[in-house]
């Protein structure tokens, strides 16, 4: 069972990093499909991870209520064991020897009888002892066999451990390596998250940015689809892939054309061109795809100075 819950760790937390990796990396690509993909891996995997701590939490809930369970019914035993028998309220009821009994020491046991009022309330009342005595001591005795289990030695076994009650420290020793780790690990942290906010910011950052001296920019990329339909169908999904992208880029773009050079490829040429941030989004947002069952691969971009 240990080790199954150790494989799950492992599998679980490599999975975490794996999808928590490649979320940040398609956030900074603005491939924002994959990125909400990753996210819903990583946010799965999560919930992998607390199922596991959550049902290691009741198995290990559980078998402590077993374990208290089963002092408390030794415990409970032991005082059945240590109790005496119990005086016989009405022993004038019980049958005897009457050869033991002798002149007027039998007139205890016939006046009684012969009146039946006091017969109907001794028998009665013999009723009422026995349901309180069936009724009310085991409720009692598993009560202060609750309380006295606490007070009772642990039970020795190889789940306790090797090492002696007596021989083990009265105050545990300090465990300054494990300190020093986590006030390391807590550093590290401290200073690796701004670094990594800051460079998530400025590669997600959507503020306009000064245009490069260059007359155009241009984009090659391939689209496949696997709808119906043949070039036509190419040809749709391309434009309609170029219109939603052209779009995610913040510096304006108002002159931009759409060629086709060859089967699956084409050719986009912004002018005026745009700066390298938005020109990574938008090669983002192609290699994206997020129009139904197409793929894009951008093949190369590049800008085109002016000859003046």
């Amino acid at each position: 069972m240990k080790s199954m819950r150790i494989v799950g760790y492992a599998f679980g937390g490599l999975s975490a990093v794996y999808a928590g990796y490649y979320m940040v990396l398609y956030l900074t690509r603005w491939e924002w499909q994959r990125a909400m993909m990753s996210g819903v891996l990583l946010l799965v995997v999560e919930v992998f991870l607390a199922t596991i701590v959550l049902l290691t939490r009741f198995s290990r809930l559980e078998q402590r209520m077993e374990q208290s369970d089963a002092r408390v019914e030794e415990v409970r035993q032991r005082l059945e064991q240590t109790r005496g028998p119990h005086p016989n309220r009405f022993r004038w009821m019980d049958s005897v020897d009457m050869q033991e009994l002798s002149g007027t020491q039998r007139t205890f046991v016939f006046v009684p009888v012969l009146m039946a009022a006091g017969a109907a309330l001794s028998g009665i009342a013999m009723v009422i002892q026995k349901l309180a005595g069936a009724t009310a001591r085991p409720g009692v005795e598993r009560r202060l066999a609750g309380r006295l289990a606490a007070l009772t030695a642990p039970p020795l076994g190889p789940r306790v451990g090797r090492t002696a009650l007596e021989s083990r420290p009265a105050v545990p020793t300090a465990r300054s390596r494990r300190t020093l780790a986590g006030v390391g690990a807590a550093a590290v942290g401290l200073v690796l998250v701004p670094v990594l906010w800051t460079a998530l910011a400025d590669a997600t950052q959507t503020r306009a940015e000064e245009a490069p001296d260059a007359e155009n920019t241009t984009m090659v990329f391939r689209v496949e689809t696997t709808a119906d339909g043949g070039d036509t169908a190419v040809g749709l999904a391309a434009q309609d892939l170029w219109e939603t992208c052209r779009r995610s880029t913040a510096a304006r773009n108002d002159k931009a054309t759409l060629g086709r050079l060859d089967d699956g490829l084409y050719t986009a040429v912004i002018r005026p061109a745009l700066p390298p941030h938005d020109v990574m989004r938008l090669r983002g947002c192609i290699e994206d795809a997020s129009t139904n069952r197409t793929t894009a691969t951008v093949i190369g971009e590049g800008e085109a100075t002016s000859r003046n």
